[in-house]
C-alpha cells in the first residue's frame, strides 16, 4: 500500500509540475488545437497535456520497476507505442486506420507478454475478445474526449474503482498502474478543467484508453467465476461504452462515417437540454461512479445476479439511446 501511495504523489506531482513548461513546449512547435466549428474552444489549444500524463505515469512506474513483475516491461513498450501514435495523429493528422494499426501492435506486444482475455473458452476466441476490447475501449475514451474535463475525469473516475479492486484483491501491478495513471490524469485536470488551458490531444486519450482497457483485462476475482465477473470493467468502463454506441448508431442512421466529427456526444446533447458544459461533465462523472458502483457489486454477485442486472443495464441503455436520438431529431425538426 505505501509504494502504491508513493507511485500516485511522484505522478501527481510530476504531471501538475511539467503542465506549464508542455504547454510552452507545444506552442513552439504547434502542437495545437485551432478553432472549428464543430468544436467549443474559440482560441487555439496547446496539445501535448497526454505527454505530461503519460510522463508522469512513467516516471512514477519506472522509479519502482524493480518491485514490479517482469510483465511491466511488456506494458511499459505497449504505452510507448500508443503515445507515439497519438503524437504523430496530433502533429500529422492520421487515418482512423493508421491509428487504430498502431494500437493493435500495442495489443500484440501485451499479448506477448500474457496479457489478455482468460476466461475458459477456445484461446482463439480469446485472442479476438483481447483484441476486440483493447481496441474498442482505446477508441471509446479517443471519442470522450469532445469537452474540456470529461475524458481525464471520467478515466480518473473508473481508475480510482480499479485501483480500489486491485488492492483489495492484492493485485499490485494492477494496484499500480491504476495508481500512476490516478495520480497523472489528476495533476492533468488541474490545468484541463473548464476553463481549460491545454488539451490532452490523442496522445492522451489513446494512452488513457489503452491504460483503461489493459487494467480491465488484468482485474482477477478469485472469489467468484469469470462467467459474472468479466461484467466488471465492462460496467467501470459503460458511459465510454454507451457514448462510443451512441454516436456510431447516431451517425449511421443518418449516413454517415461513424469517424465524422460532430457535436453528437453525450456530453454534447446534455448541453442542448440546457445544462452548462460544467455541469454536463459532472452529471457523466456521477454516472461513471453510479455505473462503477454496480461493478463492484458484481464482484460478489451470483451468476442470476449479474445477468439481470446485465440484461437491465442493456434494455436502460438502448432506452438512452433511442430517447436522444429521438430529441435530436426533433431538434433538427425545429
Amino acid at each position: 500500500m505505501g509504494v502504491v501511495l508513493v507511485i500516485f504523489t511522484v505522478a501527481l506531482f510530476v504531471t501538475a509540475v511539467s503542465i506549464p513548461w508542455v504547454r510552452r513546449l507545444a506552442v513552439h512547435l504547434g502542437f495545437v488545437d485551432a478553432p472549428a466549428q464543430r468544436k467549443l474552444h474559440a482560441a487555439p489549444m496547446p496539445l501535448l497535456g497526454g505527454l505530461a500524463i503519460f510522463g508522469g505515469a512513467v516516471i512514477a512506474l519506472i522509479a519502482f520497476s524493480g518491485q514490479l513483475p517482469s510483465s511491466v516491461g511488456g506494458v511499459l513498450l505497449a504505452m510507448t507505442i500508443v503515445v507515439l501514435v497519438g503524437l504523430l495523429d496530433d502533429w500529422l493528422g492520421l487515418p482512423a486506420w493508421a491509428k487504430m494499426g498502431g494500437v493493435l501492435l500495442a495489443s500484440l506486444v501485451l499479448i506477448l507478454f500474457d496479457i489478455r482475455v482468460k476466461l475458459p473458452i477456445p484461446e482463439s476466441v480469446n485472442m479476438a475478445l483481447t483484441l476486440l476490447w483493447l481496441l474498442g475501449i482505446t477508441n471509446a475514451l479517443n471519442f470522450l474526449d469532445n469537452m474540456d474535463g470529461l475524458s481525464a475525469g471520467i478515466s480518473a473516475v473508473a481508475v480510482s474503482l480499479m485501483l480500489l479492486l486491485g488492492l483489495v484483491n492484492d493485485q499490485f501491478l494492477v494496484s499500480a498502474l491504476a495508481a500512476a495513471v490516478l495520480g497523472a490524469t489528476l495533476g492533468f485536470l488541474r490545468y484541463n478543467f473548464k476553463p481549460a488551458n491545454i488539451f490532452m490531444g490523442d496522445a492522451g486519450s489513446l494512452f488513457l484508453g489503452f491504460l483503461l482497457a489493459l487494467l480491465g483485462l488484468q482485474l482477477r476475482f478469485p472469489d467468484n467465476v469469470s462467467f459474472v465477473t468479466w461484467m466488471v470493467p465492462v460496467f467501470i468502463l459503460a458511459v465510454p461504452i454507451f457514448d462510443m454506441t451512441l454516436v456510431v448508431v447516431s451517425r449511421l442512421r443518418r449516413g454517415l462515417s461513424p469517424n465524422t466529427p460532430g457535436k453528437d456526444h453525450t456530453s454534447h446533447r446534455l448541453v442542448q437540454m440546457g445544462y452548462t458544459q460544467r455541469e454536463a461533465v459532472l452529471i457523466i462523472y456521477l454516472i461513471t461512479g453510479a455505473t462503477g458502483m454496480v461493478a463492484i457489486f458484481i464482484t460478489q454477485a451470483t451468476i442470476p445476479e449479474g445477468y439481470v442486472i446485465f440484461s437491465i443495464a442493456l434494455v436502460l441503455a438502448a432506452t438512452a439511446i433511442w430517447r436522444l436520438e429521438k430529441k435530436w431529431d426533433e431538434g433538427v425538426r425545429t
